[in-house]
């Protein structure tokens, strides 16, 4: 059983930076896509970014350029660093891992699931 464990949300105010981390337990990491998503009240969970086992990644128009994701194979983490942040990135940011090297963009071909970490951007 694999499980994701979110860190670093919070409160921030416009233009400023966040880091958000998944510690992933299992073996199975290295050879498995992750990714960060999102959900604000009322909306469906949307792909904010996903990575590949490779190291290849891939990002919503909405964050590109603002937003990079990382991973570190040995530490088994996955990591989103945000900047010029937006009261419109407001959200629960949720990590999540398949199982085969390449992922979606679509959150019903993921597997596993962090609890999830609350983003708050305002003033």
């Amino acid at each position: 059983q694999v499980q994701l464990v979110e860190s670093g949300g919070g409160l921030v105010q416009p233009g400023g930076s966040l880091r958000l981390s998944c510690a992933a337990s299992g073996s199975i990491f290295s050879t498995s896509a992750m990714g960060w998503f999102r959900q604000a009240p009322g909306n469906q969970r949307d792909i904010v970014a996903r990575i590949t086992s490779a190291g290849s990644t891939a990002y919503a128009d909405s964050v590109k350029g603002r937003f990079t994701i990382s991973r570190d194979n040995a530490k088994n983490t996955v990591y989103l660093q945000m900047n010029s942040l937006k009261p419109e990135d407001t959200a629960v940011y949720y990590c999540s891992g398949a199982t085969n090297p390449f992922g979606s963009s679509s959150s019903q071909y993921w597997d596993y699931w962090g609890q999830g970490t609350q983003v708050t951007v305002s003033s």
